[in-house]
């Protein structure tokens, strides 16, 4: 930890970001939309969402839903059951497949997509919160290489935040009026590092498809492109996920990139082989990955670090680092102020006496990011709270 503090706050590491659905879910609000500990996330995860989504779905369309998920197998998520949904409205054309043709097929996966857009379109909250801290830390200093955020999220999230800070950001859009892709862009990468990079490799809210290019729009209400699969798109719709999924390749076959993922639990299969394949043919990047829930019930991620060393895994209890597993036990502090810090990254359970490792909940890894400057500080109130309620710098 005191390493890796010390590379936060530096800003010669070329540092890349990735971000999954897990990571919103730290910000719970009340139905107002402020921000309350006790409220609901401002958005589910993937599981939640596959549940409301299906739920929210009319009758007929819910029974075709309910027929298909039980043909993909135990629990699919929401983007499975698309991805299926798909597939039917190109292959069967006007034969019926439970009682729907392939244009049937298509109209279901609109609507599928509406439901979906309307769960992920919630603003971010006014009051500071885990995107404004992380977007703290990234225009905090003078850089090096430009931090690079990978997402498979559709939310605007990340762009409230920091066009709230004032900070440009690049995301492979280009244009004023209807602003359009440019893969080239992507490729060329020639904007200075100040310049935050945001890759929304699963698509995003706002996008669509208009006169033969992607444009986006700005609007919540476009949702045309979010998780498209690549059996159902042409040459120019998916030319957007193939050049952010080669440029997620490109930043980790970059020697000496350091890649920090939250929010992710590593069942995303594409994401997943590509981090396999780029960590297992470059040695020297390095994938540091902070999950929430305990070990034991990370498996995807924490069989992916066994086989390759340079995938550490920081999980509740345990961790697997260097491709050796182990459980957690806090080291000799290397300050007098460390205690303080210590408070930010781990907690004492008073229930149970056992120690936790904070850094998988998003709100507390950005927080951890926001303070990776601060010198001396005390924290308010009792760790857990410390670390989401503020500190004296």
């Amino acid at each position: 930890m005191t390493e890796l503090r010390q590379i936060l706050s530096q800003g010669r590491k070329r540092i890349g970001l990735l971000i999954g659905a897990g990571a919103p879910v730290a910000i719970k609000v009340n139905a107002q939309g402020d921000l309350d500990p006790d409220g609901q996330p401002l958005i589910p995860d993937v599981e939640r969402l596959t549940h409301v989504v299906i739920h929210e779905l009319e009758p007929d369309d819910r029974a075709i839903v309910d027929i298909l998920s039980a043909e993909l197998g135990e629990n699919p998520n929401i983007e499975m059951i698309l991805t299926r949904v798909r597939q039917l409205s190109q292959a069967i054309g006007n034969a019926k497949v439970h009682n729907l043709n392939g244009a049937g097929y298509e109209v279901l996966a609109d609507r599928i997509c509406r439901k979906i857009g309307h769960k992920v379109a919630p603003p971010l909250p006014d009051e500071p919160n885990a995107f404004t801290d992380l977007v703290s830390w990234i225009g905090g200093a003078h850089r090096d290489h430009p931090i690079e955020i990978f997402t498979p999220n559709y939310d605007l999230l990340l762009e409230e935040a920091f066009e709230r800070a004032r900070l440009p950001y690049f995301d492979g859009f280009v244009g004023a009026h209807r602003p359009f892709f440019d893969p080239t862009s992507i490729s060329d990468d020639v904007l200075p590092p100040r310049w935050s990079r945001l890759w929304k490799i699963h698509g995003s809210l706002g996008w669509k498809l208009s006169n033969a290019a992607i444009i986006r729009t700005g609007s919540r209400d476009a949702t045309m492109l979010i998780y498209p699969d690549h059996l159902k798109y042409d040459q120019i719709t998916r030319q957007p996920y193939s050049a952010l999924f080669e440029r997620l390749r490109s930043f980790l076959m970059t020697p000496d990139s350091l890649l920090l993922c939250v929010g992710f639990s590593f069942l995303d299969a594409q994401i997943t082989a590509v981090l396999d394949e780029s960590l297992a043919a470059n040695t020297h990047t390095a994938v540091l990955a902070f999950q929430y829930r305990s070990f034991a019930q990370e498996h995807a991620a924490a069989e992916l670090a066994l086989r390759r060393p340079n995938l550490s895994v920081y999980a509740q209890d345990a961790a697997v680092i260097s491709a050796v597993r182990g459980s957690w036990q806090p080291g000799q502090p290397p300050t007098e102020d460390w205690g303080a810090i210590r408070t930010t990254f781990w907690r004492i359970d008073p229930a149970s006496g056992n120690g936790e490792f904070l850094l998988g909940d998003f709100a507390m890894l950005a927080r951890f990011f926001a303070l990776a400057q601060g010198t001396t500080f005390r924290p308010v109130g009792d760790p857990p709270e410390s670390a989401l309620e503020g500190e004296e710098l």
